[in-house]
């Protein structure tokens, strides 16, 4: 086992945000990808000619991927390591963003998407495991920064799209330029990705040998991860709906919800590593949970524009700390628990929005967000359930 490094040293330090900023590209790269081709659904949509069922199916493969991933994902992490895979599958996604403008017809859509979920979830694996190994390296917390930099990527994909979609309706010319961008983010990141192996050398030399079934810990995890990420890919997919239609916002109110919820997200991210130094990571999941659960049941409840908001605002402040936790008590449990709670992660962000939609046809779309208020609510049960590191002392 490697020590960890003095950050304070001058020649440590910049060594420390040199491979966190390349770390951070790697987010920034999937939540880039990710919100690009979700913000032209409309688009594919209306080119291959699809019903409203039919979109939901292909949401729907994006999800199945990423769940039938995991013992692909597994497998490659033991073969080639985070480092190796990270760069594969962030040039993997790249080219499925091309992929997806020239499909011809349904079918292939459904093949590319599914594919997609595949490499989400590869990438999904080997990034978090080299912030965890960051973290571990250096004794310093980063975990929530960097996953501020995926819902900034996303931020940035909304913004481009509006911005090529207002010069021109063509998917292809858009997701041309996204690629242009991804293999920017791409050969940055590969100038400062850790090698494998170091703190945890040990626990991955032990998870190659052999797979083994989950502990009751790591199910735990999977089980806060699923439900912590439907709550934030539903808040995403369908905070402007729920404005429009059960709060009875105007057309230039609604697109705030989503605002207010990926705002808050982004500033919880960039604080949450010095409340996990305050109070541990596991007050951090259960108080932030508790608070999503409690406010967006209260927005329900009370109905209006003001309430909805603020219980977006709770949602976006509560659930944003919850993954960069559970990745990072995830990583500590070895390889394999981390591929299975990436994956279950991965599942719940693609697989969530649709589920809550099936909620929301069968009633109503208040169901829908007492459903994500339910989630939230689970994730907090499954916070007090996980191993959590003790309370650290911020470096210096």
């Amino acid at each position: 086992m490697f020590p960890v490094r003095d950050i304070r040293d001058l020649s440590t330090r910049r060594a420390f945000f040199r491979s966190q900023s390349a770390i951070a590209a790697l987010f920034c790269s999937l939540g880039f990808q990710y919100a690009t081709w979700a913000a032209r659904i409309p688009a594919i949509k209306e080119d291959l000619g699809l019903t409203a069922a039919e979109v939901g199916v292909l949401l729907m493969a994006a999800g199945v991927g990423a769940a039938a991933s995991f013992p692909l994902v597994a497998m490659l992490m033991r073969r080639l390591g985070s480092r190796r895979l990270a760069v594969l599958s962030q040039l993997c996604l790249t080219l499925l963003l091309l992929a997806l403008a020239a499909a011809p017809n349904y079918p292939v859509a459904l093949l590319v998407m599914c594919v997609d979920g595949v490499f989400v979830g590869c990438l999904n694996v080997a990034m978090n495991a080299q912030g965890a190994a960051l973290e571990a390296g250096y004794g310093r917390n980063a975990m929530a920064r960097l996953h501020a930099t995926f819902s900034g990527g996303s931020l940035l994909a909304a913004l481009l799209a509006s911005g090529v979609n207002a010069l021109t309706p063509s998917v292809g010319v858009h997701f041309g330029v996204a690629v242009a961008v991804l293999v920017l983010l791409g050969a940055y990141a590969r100038t400062g990705l850790l090698a494998d192996g170091g703190p945890a050398e040990g626990a991955e030399k032990q998870a190659r040998a052999r797979w083994a079934v989950p502990s009751r810990v790591t199910l735990w995890m999977c089980c806060a991860m699923v439900f912590g990420t439907i709550a934030e890919g539903a808040m995403n997919d369908w905070s402007t709906l729920y404005m429009r239609d059960i709060a009875k916002a105007s057309a230039q109110i609604a697109p705030l919800g989503i605002a207010v919820v990926s705002g808050m997200m982004v500033l919880a991210r960039l604080f949450a590593d010095g409340w996990r130094y305050r109070w541990g990571d596991g007050r951090v999941v259960l108080l932030g949970s508790v608070l999503a659960a409690a406010g967006l049941a209260c927005a329900v409840v009370g109905g209006g524009v003001v309430t909805a908001l603020l219980g977006f605002a709770c949602v976006g402040l509560g659930i944003a700390a919850v993954t960069p936790c559970v990745y990072a008590a995830a990583a500590r449990e070895g390889s394999d628990a981390l591929t299975l709670v990436a994956a279950m992660g991965t599942t719940g962000l693609l697989a969530g929005p649709p589920l809550i939609g099936f909620v929301a046809s069968a009633s109503n779309l208040a169901w829908g967000m007492a459903a994500v208020a339910a989630s939230a609510a689970v994730v907090s049960l499954c916070s007090t359930r996980i191993r959590w590191t003790p309370v650290a002392t911020a470096p210096r």
